[in-house]
């Protein structure tokens, strides 16, 4: 009876946690307006990195099911590692470069809006993780089920990194602000900086599918970088065709 409760009162203290993103996305104006007064912050940001790991890790667990239970633990573990660390890294970039040009928020807001883009990511790939679950099952080829999660990831962070260019919009930019032009110049190149760490990171966790053939490895060390990696996959792919 009581090992019952404690389940019950687990589920509903996570409920809070897992529907935040649900509330970012119907209520999004809303939400930046509650960062940009800082009103929640800790608890929004707490939200958001307890459903970002658990839907992440679920995601990565479909994507690593294809090398067997070991790669799929690792991916579960790996792949919220690779986004929340890639965050701790560019995140004081981003947060001081726009106060030197007149942005008066701080490093927690900062941080509650490059997680609100993480948390909009996050959901999005646990939303198509049936799609990939389902060609997993239907043996569609290491090749192509790689390329597919390659193409999944790309896809939901260019949508993560629009959504953070509209919180961005709402929580910093302020008519009156002469430096406007030049910080969302620094968010670009922000992004593309985002990115190229991004990318580095997730080559260094490799391997979150494991290549068919291979033995387990938490990780492999053999040179490249990870666009190569991309192109030599297509070129192989289209060599089958």
């Amino acid at each position: 009876m009581l090992d019952t409760l404690n389940k019950r009162r687990i589920a509903i203290d996570l409920t809070p946690q897992l529907t935040i993103i649900e509330t970012i996305l119907r209520e999004r104006e809303t939400f930046f307006a509650q960062i940009a007064e800082d009103k929640g912050i800790g608890s929004k940001i707490r939200a958001m990195l307890i459903s970002c790991f658990i839907f992440l890790a679920l995601y990565g667990g479909v994507m690593g099911g294809i090398h067997g239970w070991q790669q799929a633990l690792s991916s579960m573990i790996k792949l919220p590692i690779l986004f929340l660390v890639t965050l701790m890294i560019c995140a004081p970039s981003l947060h001081f470069f726009n106060v030197l040009f007149g942005s008066r928020q701080t490093i927690m807001q900062t941080i509650a809006l490059l997680l609100t883009a993480i948390s909009t990511t996050s959901v999005l790939l646990f939303s198509v993780a049936p799609i990939s679950l389902f060609f997993l099952l239907s043996d569609s080829g290491y090749l192509f089920y790689k390329l597919l999660n390659v193409g999944i990831f790309v896809l939901a962070g260019v949508l993560g990194v629009f959504f953070l260019r509209e919180g961005m919009r709402i929580v910093t930019e302020r008519t009156d602000d002469p430096n406007i032009q030049t910080r969302r110049m620094i968010f670009r190149l922000w992004v593309v900086v985002y990115g190229f760490v991004g990318s580095q990171m997730a080559w260094a966790l490799s391997p979150f599918m494991g290549a068919p053939g291979l033995d387990f490895v938490l990780f492999r060390n053999d040179g490249g970088n990870i666009y190569a990696d991309i192109l030599n996959t297509l070129n192989a792919m289209l060599n089958l065709i």
